[in-house]
């Protein structure tokens, strides 16, 4: 049949991702570093996914392609679910995922003793956004950090600086392949969550994960303060 559908221009796209985040259908991949639409059975034709792109690489057009099939989209966004949900309670899983608390003591001296011998701010584990539960005992009256993976190798002093009081939930909306939307907002709606901290990088890909905490914050249907800090590749905070 010939209907609405989106098309993207491959050389204008950077591979950021953000498409496929808006993409609640999941219609969309990142192929070799390229959005790609790899379901076009999934595509409604509404384009949620047009004004997320930075570059102006999606548009409509009108040609042959297979009926949509909100019935084969259902079907994926529960296995979606089923499977990040087993990711979200590893309890029965893989030892080295299993949840901790960390409650960690000031010396005598206070911080300043940790001058010369840096110290983990890390409160919890796991820390990976697809690991974590959505409850767990250290959420309760948490302010929560919610980081793109490379600001802890590109900023220095990110343990004293950011990590510090916080529960630490990081990610890569680019490598993971996954929409963080849906298990933000459980955490922040079914939780005491005092703050929230986007740590992001000035690249691109990064919007997604800004995106998603951004959207939590909306649909937990809760008045949070929050903010957004941006590190740049050499690694310094984005004035």
């Amino acid at each position: 049949m010939v209907r609405q559908i989106i098309h993207i221009d491959e050389e204008k796209c950077n591979g950021c991702g953000l498409c496929a985040t808006a993409c609640h259908e999941g219609a969309i991949d990142i192929v070799n570093g390229k959005a790609r639409l790899t379901r076009e059975h999934f595509c409604d034709g509404f384009g949620d996914c047009l004004p997320n792109c930075p570059t102006g690489a999606i548009t409509f057009e009108q040609r042959e392609a297979p009926e949509y099939d909100a019935q084969a989209v259902k079907k994926a966004q529960e296995e979606k679910k089923m499977e990040e949900h087993k990711h979200a309670h590893p309890m029965g899983g893989c030892p080295g995922s299993r949840m901790m608390q960390f409650n960690r003591q000031e010396p005598e001296g206070g911080a300043a003793v940790y001058g010369a011998k840096p110290v983990s701010r890390l409160a919890q584990w796991p820390v990976q956004i697809k690991l974590l539960p959505t409850r767990a005992p250290f959420y309760d009256g948490a302010k929560l950090l919610i980081a793109a993976d490379c600001t802890a190798y590109a900023y220095a002093n990110f343990h004293e600086d950011f990590m510090h009081g916080k529960v630490t939930l990081i990610g890569c909306p680019k490598l993971d392949d996954i929409d963080y939307t849906d298990k933000l907002t459980e955490i922040i709606r079914d939780n005491d969550i005092k703050s929230v901290t986007i740590l992001r990088m000035e690249v691109p890909c990064c919007g997604g994960l800004q995106m998603a905490a951004q959207q939590a914050l909306q649909n937990s249907g809760k008045f949070i303060p929050w903010q957004v800090v941006t590190i740049t590749r050499d690694g310094r905070v984005l004035d």
